[in-house]
């Protein structure tokens, strides 16, 4: 029986990777949301949906599987959206770019050719778009400084302290500190919500155009499978856990749409929780691990139940404060991104023109500079490919 296997070290570790997981990128989610055009309302009930449906997705792959399998929300999606501007048709819009996003999701597990299109997607290309993503978030922090030096001081001397000493709590130390700063401030300004302490359920209509769906829907999809996907079954595959990765984008691309309506933010499999929940510290045994996964998602699911709690703290803060907070979050990976994408010489220029075309912020026919820089980048490398053949002919 499921029960025999439980063990109180499997669940605490599970709690704790729950924790570290919404601790260091909730605030990446409203920001995000917010940035492509949802009220408060509408980003609180986004962020709800997102704790409840990979709180969902995780129990019920970690019961089928048998595995410590972690699902998590795609924090390169959210980051994306941060970078993005509100589109011509609205929020709504947005929505529709989450549906088309969840589609292509499943059709990457169902269409086996169309799954190893995305895999060969050039590694360096994929990390160039997701560190231009990033970039601009990674300033707030220290855009930050120039509208409170002390505030935003304390919170990324906190941040370097504990990343160097303990880097797996240093997010969390900086929303301590974040918090200890909030409530020592006498003014609080920004984001002015009303909620109870659960969220309202807010479900929209989605609107596709085609300027939307390609030009938001495809990069999300990509920094997606690219940023938590595949190195999410790298990290399982590392661990001694040989799974099948189809069923499972299929059923974070389902969960995807169920959670689309509601503002949600794509799941994914996760990567860096995904390393906490399928190691040792989970268990001894490798065969009973899946519990930390199960207790994970019922974290989640809890979360999700209070988000509106969340929502009307973080409210409290200076929108400044919020973006620090996040960016700092986001440093490691802008920093991992980055230097994938630069270390080999001759693949620069296309990673690089990937890179400040997701960093740029720009769009063209209404479609994300993200899109751009892919296509763009991959034109370059077919090229330099082109040529390098026939000069060795």
């Amino acid at each position: 029986m499921m029960l025999n296997d439980a063990s109180l070290q499997a669940i605490l570790n599970g709690l704790f990777a729950a924790l570290v997981g919404a601790a260091s990128s909730f605030a990446i989610i409203l920001s995000g949301l917010v940035a492509v055009g949802a009220t408060e309302q509408q980003a609180a009930t986004g962020l709800m949906a997102a704790f409840i449906t990979m709180g969902l997705a995780g129990i019920i792959t970690a019961v089928v599987s048998r595995a410590p399998i972690g699902i998590a929300w795609s924090t390169p999606a959210a980051a994306l959206l941060s970078a993005s501007s509100v589109p011509a048709a609205g929020f709504p819009a947005v929505i529709g770019a989450f549906v088309v996003c969840a589609g292509l999701i499943v059709l990457s597990g169902l269409v086996r050719p169309f799954g190893r299109l995305v895999e060969n997607i050039p590694e360096h290309l994929a990390a160039a778009l997701i560190a231009g993503v990033l970039v601009k978030l990674c300033f707030a922090p220290f855009l930050g400084l120039s509208e409170d030096p002390i505030a935003v001081g304390i919170i990324i001397a906190t941040w370097a302290v504990f990343h160097v000493v303990t880097p797996r709590w240093a997010v969390l130390c900086a929303l301590v500190a974040f918090a200890i700063v909030l409530a020592a401030g006498k003014e609080h300004q920004s984001w002015p919500v009303d909620l109870t302490v659960f969220a309202p359920w807010q479900a929209m209509m989605p609107t596709f155009t085609w300027a939307t769906s390609i030009g938001l829907g495809i990069p999300l999809f990509i920094v997606t499978m690219a940023g938590q996907n595949i190195p999410g079954v790298a990290v399982m595959r590392a661990n001694n856990y040989q799974i099948k990765a189809g069923p499972w984008f299929v059923l974070t691309g389902i969960f995807s749409a169920i959670g689309a309506p509601f503002g949600a933010v794509p799941v994914n499999l996760a990567a860096i929780t995904a390393a906490m929940l399928a190691g040792e510290q989970s268990h001894s045994d490798p065969d009973k691990r899946y519990w930390a996964s199960i207790s994970a998602g019922i974290a989640y699911v809890l979360f999700g139940l209070f988000t509106g709690a969340i929502v009307v703290i973080v409210s409290l803060a200076p929108l400044y404060l919020v973006q620090s907070v996040a960016g700092l979050a986001l440093i490691p990976a802008f920093v991992s991104g980055a230097a994938t994408a630069f270390q080999r010489a001759e693949l620069r220029v296309s990673a690089g023109v990937t890179f400040l075309f997701g960093a740029s912020g720009m769009a063209l026919f209404g479609i994300s500079g993200a899109f751009w820089g892919l296509l763009i980048g991959v034109g370059i490398d077919w090229f330099q490919r082109t040529f390098a053949q026939s000069d060795k002919r």
